[in-house]
């Protein structure tokens, strides 16, 4: 079994905001800090102001020590593979060894639209991911990186320097749907597990997969990629699970800020939502006992969390981080 630790993705519309963020966040012991990779943010207007991710995870290494870097997630389709392996090498250098890179197939199709990118269907784009994987670990090892594909191909692409960890920078895959749970299974150290994305949208703004995304759902995809990962000849234990969590703690468990919540991520009320596998509400106790009850049932260690509010992420560092992380 993993070690818990903790995220916190950090504000991706103010730098002074994510930088201040970044930094309390590694003196108060979390693991690690997050940006989104988006164009668009999923949570309001396209006009919305929304930092590129890569630009300020370098800028955030060069101001901390500790704390490591995860895009949550990258999207491939952005990005050509080799400057995408080029960028993860730079930021693995400036920051000492402390990115674990975060990958998924990308999703959200008005960006993709507003920005003259092709949006492919679920299965290419996935095809497209699993070669991405192949560039970057060829760029991240080999002297004389070469790979054809269908979608991408170098040949002698060189990459120096390249990472500083070895054999390369943590791969972490998003997602959960059969044909990501395929291309983790082989290729994963981490697997951040939320809803897959069927239709165009995410999590919260599908609110059919929000309420089908309960705790069978995710003990079964869970089972998928074990069985996955046997049918390869992987131990499952070698990946390790994650999640990405809304947080909303309270010392009233009747709180009618819960319910406002559960609305806002689709929820029909705040029992619902409490019950859910995608978010932490409710009190700091009953908060403890649920993240117990998901690493002693399904293996989920690594949880980045998204506060709602200071008093949410006051309450959890205090409260909740101490029960787990020394």
């Amino acid at each position: 079994m993993h070690d818990p630790k903790f995220g916190l993705l950090l504000p991706a519309d103010d730098f002074a905001a994510a930088k201040q963020a970044a930094l309390q966040a590694e003196s108060e012991g979390f693991y690690s800090v997050s940006m989104i990779d988006h164009f668009f943010t999923p949570l309001g207007e396209p006009q919305t102001p929304m930092f590129e991710c890569y630009t300020t995870l370098t800028a955030i290494a060069a101001v901390t020590e500790r704390i490591r870097l995860t895009p949550c997630v990258t999207s491939v389709s952005f990005r050509p593979p080799p400057m995408l392996a080029k960028i993860a090498s730079t930021l693995d250098n400036i920051s000492n060894g402390r990115l674990t890179l975060g990958l998924g197939a990308g999703w959200k199709p008005d960006e993709y639209h507003a920005h003259g990118y092709s949006y492919l269907s679920n299965r290419e784009r996935l095809d497209q991911l699993a070669e991405a994987v192949q560039v970057l670990k060829a760029m991240f090892t080999q002297e004389e990186p070469s790979f054809q594909g269908k979608h991408f191909s170098i040949d002698k692409a060189y990459n120096n320097p390249r990472p500083v960890q070895k054999p390369h920078p943590p791969l972490m895959l998003g997602g959960s749907g059969s044909g990501l749970l395929k291309i983790a299974a082989t290729e994963a150290n981490i697997l951040n597990i939320n809803p897959p994305v069927f239709n165009g949208k995410d999590y919260p703004n599908d609110p059919a997969m929000t309420l089908k995304f309960d705790t069978p759902y995710l003990k079964k995809r869970i089972g998928m990629l074990h069985g996955y990962m046997e049918e390869c000849g992987r131990d499952p234990k070698e990946i390790e699970l994650g999640s990405l969590m809304v947080l909303h703690l309270t010392r009233d468990p009747a709180d009618a800020a819960l319910a406002q919540t559960a609305a806002f991520l689709g929820f029909p009320d705040a029992d619902t939502a409490l019950r859910s596998p995608l978010t932490l509400l409710g009190t700091p106790d009953s908060v403890k006992r649920e993240i117990h009850t998901r690493i002693e049932e399904m293996g989920l260690t690594y949880t980045i969390v998204i506060p709602v509010s200071p008093e949410s992420h006051e309450l959890f560092v205090n409260e909740v981080m101490p029960e787990f992380v020394s």
